[in-house]
C-alpha cells in the first residue's frame, strides 16, 4: 500500500530536464519529481498525488480531497475507549 499526499502544482522548476515541479502541499511549497509520469504534462493548478517526493498520479480536486480525507482518517487511529 502506498500513502500519497495531495498537492497542487504551482509551476515548473527551470532545468532538471523538465522533471521538477513546485507544488503546494498543505500550504508549504515543495519540489516534486514528475518524471515517473513522463507521458503527462503539468501546469499550474493541476492536482497530483505525491509519494516520497515523486508524483505518482495526476488527479482532480475531488481526488485530492478524497486522498486528504483518507489520510485524516488514518491519523485518527482508534479511540482509547475502543482499545482492548
Amino acid at each position: 500500500m502506498c500513502l500519497g499526499i495531495p498537492g497542487q502544482i504551482v509551476g515548473m522548476v527551470e532545468g532538471f530536464a523538465g522533471q521538477l515541479a513546485l507544488a503546494d502541499v498543505a500550504g508549504e511549497r515543495r519540489r516534486v519529481n514528475v518524471g515517473m509520469l513522463d507521458d503527462q504534462t503539468f501546469a499550474p493548478g493541476d492536482w497530483v498525488i505525491i509519494s516520497m517526493g515523486f508524483v505518482v498520479e495526476k488527479t482532480d480536486r475531488a481526488g485530492a480531497d478524497a486522498a486528504l480525507a483518507g489520510l485524516e482518517l488514518l491519523g485518527r487511529g482508534r479511540d482509547v475507549e475502543d482499545s482492548p
